[in-house]
């Protein structure tokens, strides 16, 4: 908890509007959890000069994937992806299994399933696309929430 009230706390300090520090914010969150993951950062500072908004917001809302999420964050969208697209053609999910792991097998079966790329990559850019719509009405409430408490 303490890590999110220091976002917003500095999210509150900056010293745009808080409408646009909210988009930024939210534009981070679209880009945090997408699926150009690696790219994230560089996309949301390329955004934030592009279209000058703020920095620090765009950056709060980018790097709020943390590292313990991104596993469950792109295991759920991948299950989002296969429930709205459907499993694509020629697609079986190996076995997993202590002793599977070890195998080579394994690995080689788990490669050649490089079609799930598609429904992974779309539940991504789905679910961070919800993600930002919340992020900006939740970053705006509390942004001015913040200021009325500074001022």
């Amino acid at each position: 908890m303490s890590y999110l009230r220091q976002a917003f706390t500095s999210l509150s300090r900056v010293s745009d509007t808080p409408e646009r520090t909210a988009f930024a914010f939210a534009i981070g969150v679209f880009y945090g959890f997408g699926p150009l993951l690696g790219l994230h950062t560089i996309l949301a500072v390329a955004t934030a000069f592009v279209f000058r908004l703020n920095k620090v917001a765009i950056l709060l809302g980018t790097w709020s994937n943390l590292p313990w999420i991104v596993v469950p964050f792109y295991a759920f969208a991948t299950w989002v992806g296969i429930t709205l697209l459907g499993l694509p053609e020629g697609v079986s999910l190996p076995r997993i299994g202590l002793g599977e792991l070890i195998r080579m097998e394994f690995w080689l079966s788990l490669l050649a399933q490089w079609k799930l790329l598609i429904p992974a990559v779309f539940g991504s850019f789905f679910l961070s696309t919800v993600m930002a719509g919340l992020a900006y009405p939740t970053a705006l409430y509390v942004i001015r929430r913040y200021r009325k408490e500074d001022s």
